[in-house]
């Protein structure tokens, strides 16, 4: 269907036009101050995985931060990637997050009551994540071919509609409730940005609120727990409601200035559970108190209102929206996590980007940022059609 509208044929024209722009003056160009406030995150989280593992960079600070190398390195390399190159790649790529969001139903590693991970190669791969990144390209992609102008008649939504759905039906069949809720934000953020119309949204949003009761009655048993803990998690102190109520007393014992690191009471008398991944910022609080969580959400809020910053700086469609939805996707992961381990919603697997342990969530997240980088690299170009 692209190549009847002459998509990819245009796209391949486009890019053998590509003016003469070497990759050292790309490299020149690349915002170094992000990649800073970057490498400082990072850090951040090699501090807190060592105060995790006891004082140790075993098992968790050192791959961690062998990983984030791996991924910096990878960052800089996407960041030079001309965006029509990466026009033409977005399409095989969403297709193939389609099929590796597949593999996971059919052939997926069970954890925690659902089926999140596929093995590649040896190692866990989490789809979903890659799912995130590959959706934010193809509907810039997409929204860039179609022009704002153009989003007023209601048939040209109906595509995009579709490549968003379908990841988010696959992540809720996992079941994975959480990260299909973001993947379902951040498409509707897209679409709103590509300048879809007030009614247009109303009439998308409208029937919301009505499905919340058919939503909970679908719900797995364990899903429809985290709601119940979350409302009341003193029925259930040494059950369901452990996890929330131990995060609690740690943040309150920080107090203003801490317990000291790798002096957390919580952390490092292992009473917090999974303190190297969903409840990282926890220990945090607890060994750096209120003065250092407020510093750790600064740093995470100056990334995203520099990556709203640098896609607002793009002169083309495509740079805006790519850069837009990787903002939003590291905003999403920064919002649930903390609103999680302070109580304010139901505790669900989403780690705190760069922070948290894990291989799949850094690398995805790090190719995200590179996206980023990118489209601050190439801002001025115009991209004539």
């Amino acid at each position: 269907m692209l190549n009847r509208f002459g998509f990819l044929r245009r796209e391949k024209r486009l890019l053998r036009a590509e003016p003469d722009f070497s990759p050292l003056a790309r490299l020149m160009q690349v915002n170094w101050l992000y990649v800073l406030l970057i490498c400082m995150l990072a850090g951040v989280g090699y501090i807190a995985l060592y105060s995790a593992g006891g004082g140790s960079a075993r098992p968790f600070a050192g791959p961690q931060i062998i990983r984030f190398g791996f991924g910096l390195l990878m960052m800089v390399g996407v960041a030079m990637v001309p965006p029509r190159l990466l026009r033409l790649l977005a399409w095989p790529m969403y297709a193939v997050s389609l099929l590796l969001l597949g593999l996971v139903l059919k052939m997926g590693h069970v954890g925690k009551g659902a089926e999140r991970w596929v093995n590649i190669g040896g190692l866990q791969f989490q789809p979903s994540e890659f799912a995130k990144i590959a959706l934010v390209l193809a509907l810039a992609t997409w929204f860039h071919r179609i022009g704002p102008e153009r989003l007023g008649n209601p048939l040209r939504l109906i595509f995009p509609a579709i490549i968003t759905l379908l990841p988010v039906l696959l992540v809720l069949k996992e079941p994975n409730l959480g990260t299909a809720t973001i993947i379902g934000v951040i498409g509707a953020t897209l679409f709103f940005s590509a300048g879809m119309r007030l009614w247009q949204i109303i009439i998308l949003v409208a029937p919301i609120p009505f499905l919340g009761k058919f939503i909970y009655s679908h719900l797995h048993d364990y899903q429809k727990a985290r709601i119940d803990t979350f409302l009341h998690p003193e029925r259930d102190p040494l059950g369901a409601g452990y996890n929330i109520i131990q995060s609690k007393i740690a943040l309150g014992s920080g107090g203003m200035w801490g317990e000291g690191y790798l002096h957390g009471s919580q952390g490092q008398l292992s009473f917090l559970p999974e303190k190297q991944t969903d409840f990282i910022f926890t220990m945090i609080g607890e060994e750096w108190g209120f003065v250092g969580g407020i510093a750790v959400i600064g740093l995470l809020g100056t990334l995203v209102l520099g990556g709203m910053l640098i896609a607002l700086r793009s002169r083309n469609q495509f740079g805006r929206l790519l850069g837009l939805g990787i903002a939003m996707d590291f905003f999403l992961y920064c919002a649930v996590n903390l609103s999680m381990v302070m109580g304010a919603i139901p505790v669900g697997g989403v780690p705190l980007p760069l922070i948290s342990y894990g291989g799949t969530a850094m690398l995805t997240m790090m190719f995200g940022f590179g996206l980023l980088l990118s489209a601050w690299v190439h801002r001025n170009d115009m991209d004539p059609e």
